[in-house]
């Protein structure tokens, strides 16, 4: 079961009958998940979500999926999947959107009522809209879909069943199967055990727990540790969940209520979800629990609950404002209850124990993950993964949404049960099911698209390197003037440094030499602004590099005059 695809080219065209799955983002990295089914020249899309950026992507807000593999093929898209509402699986939509406005939009109504608050944001206004439920069936093109109650951190998640002439595929999106889940909707295994004696030929799992052993425990098992909670504050409770986990939102309701306290949002996206879960139904509000978050200032501390965004340490959310003492209308105080519901993403853990760290220093406690029971995966742990492929018994199966390890952990379940064929795909890898066998036939480009500001796409590699280095080491600019007559340096250099320590004064050495590289270089012929630059910039950078052990970002600007 082999994951390294170095020598992979451009696949070769898909044989009639064939069905191509290519994988633009979340095989390799926990986000941005998209997937492309193409059978009979079209195309069909499941999930179109962001990834979010780490401390090594300075500046940018949002990573999306590479579309420029399908860009040619737009108007192919039958249709566009969401398995469910969570920004890795409907954050990218706008942006494709964008690009071709009326691709025919399939979700759960929560979902796409999420994602219609998200096209609003976008100024985008889309009218095609499917919505479905577990059991319906819908045909798009050569594409039947039939859609499988899963449980998940998200109400009304779907698995989809896709059926075309090369076979039936089974994806499973962000699933677990809690057994007694806040809502009654369990994973349906009974679906699952149908499809797999119809025979699923690809299977299609979500990896994101393959490496944890046994079962995810249960959603209700938060409940009596968060009565706990409340039973022993004596004062504010501020809980910082995801804006979208309605059954969290729900359980600190109903402890509200059971204690006596109101309850209000903080945080933008928090406010909105729940108002449009409410709407729905997917979300019970008691008579008289919520208020605005400026009435609550006028209750006593031991009847107040505020539900807020930033359980990740994101530094423009509510809680880390908050940390901060620089929230508008909510300033921690000694003896407050934080809790934080929520899991640690990966490469977030620095930013959560600064925010942590920030809520302690003004004598607030802090009930987290690491020292009570307040959270609980939406993903399935290996022996979850182990039950499905028994039940479903797939011919091949295509592990799905995770990192490397967790794709390949994913990969062992599926070989332990008895499934011959693996295939292990990253981000661009093209798999192809042919005769009931799939393989891996080549590779698309597939990059990361940063979103910066207003900005999609222009931000490169390099940029962020720069950005690094800008951070990391500050920059050094040089400024000399050329005479064009006499070819000598008519006045400077003048060296100023920013966002490190050097001091103008440093660079009083560096000066002649300077000076006399250009004049080598210009007697030598180098004429050229361009060809003067370098010589500086490469004269200053190896003594700033042996003299300082630096490596600042080097700005010269040499001046014809």
């Amino acid at each position: 079961m082999s994951h390294s695809h170095p020598e992979l080219s451009t696949p070769p065209a898909l044989p009639k009958g064939g069905l191509r799955v290519t994988p633009l983002g979340g095989l390799g990295d926990v986000g941005r998940n998209m997937t492309v089914f193409e059978y009979d020249g079209r195309l069909l899309i499941v999930d179109c979500g962001v990834l979010f950026p780490e401390d090594h992507q300075p500046g940018v807000d949002l990573i999306l999926p590479d579309f420029s593999s399908i860009r040619e093929r737009l108007e192919d898209i039958e249709a566009l999947v969401l398995t469910h509402g969570h920004e890795d699986h409907i954050g990218a939509t706008p942006y494709l959107l964008r690009e071709r406005q009326d691709i025919p939009l399939v979700g759960s109504e929560l979902t796409l009522a999420l994602l219609d608050s998200k096209l609003r944001e976008h100024r985008l206004r889309h009218t095609v809209h499917h919505q479905v439920r577990e059991g319906d069936k819908i045909t798009f093109g050569p594409f039947e879909l039939e859609f499988v109650a899963v449980n998940h951190s998200i109400p009304d998640a779907l698995a989809v069943a896709i059926r075309t002439g090369a076979g039936l595929v089974l994806h499973t999106g962000d699933f677990k199967m809690d057994q007694l889940p806040l809502d009654g909707r369990i994973t349906d295994l009974r679906a699952f055990a149908r499809l797999g004696e119809e025979g699923v030929d690809l299977f299609l799992t979500d990896s994101t727990n393959a490496e944890t052993p046994g079962f995810t425990p249960a959603e209700k098992n938060i409940t009596p540790v968060i009565d706990q909670v409340f039973r022993e504050s004596t004062q504010r409770i501020i809980v910082a969940c995801f804006a979208s986990h309605v059954h969290r939102v729900q359980q600190v309701l109903d402890a509200a209520v059971a204690h006596n306290r109101k309850v209000a949002y903080v945080g933008r996206s928090m406010v909105r979800n729940m108002a449009i879960a409410r709407d729905l139904g997917y979300l019970t509000v008691p008579e008289g629990v919520l208020v605005e978050a400026k009435e609550l200032a006028h209750l006593a501390p031991e009847r107040q609950v505020l539900i807020s965004t930033g359980s990740q340490g994101e530094p423009m959310s509510a809680l880390s404002r908050i940390a901060q003492r620089n929230h508008n209308f909510v300033h921690i105080e000694e003896g407050d209850t934080v809790l934080l519901a929520s899991s640690l993403i990966p490469g977030n853990e620095n930013a959560v124990y600064r925010v942590i760290n920030g809520l302690a220093r003004w004598g607030a406690r802090v009930v987290h993950k690491g020292n009570a029971m307040v959270h609980v995966s939406g993903h399935a742990s290996a022996g979850e993964l182990l039950y499905c492929y028994n039940i479903v018994q797939p011919r091949n199966v295509m592990p799905v949404h995770g990192e490397i390890r967790h794709l390949l952990a994913n990969g062992e379940l599926a070989k332990a049960t008895g499934v011959e064929n693996v295939v292990i795909a990253e981000d661009g890898v093209v798999v192809d099911l042919i005769d009931g066998v799939a393989k891996v036939t080549g590779k698309v480009d597939c990059g990361y698209v940063f979103v910066d500001g207003s900005s999609v796409g222009d931000i490169t590699e390099s940029d962020l390197k720069d950005r690094r280095i800008l951070g990391e080491e500050g920059f050094v600019s040089v400024i000399v003037v050329v005479d064009s007559v006499s070819g000598k340096v008519a006045s400077g250099p003048e060296i100023h440094a920013r966002g490190n320590t050097f001091s103008d004064a440093d660079f009083e050495d560096i000066k002649q030499p300077i000076i006399d590289a250009l004049d080598r270089a210009i007697a030598e012929g180098n004429t050229d602004t361009y060809q003067l630059q370098q010589t500086v910039r490469r004269t200053i950078g190896r003594w700033v590099s042996n003299a300082h052990r630096r490596r600042p970002m080097i700005i010269p600007v040499v001046i014809e005059a």
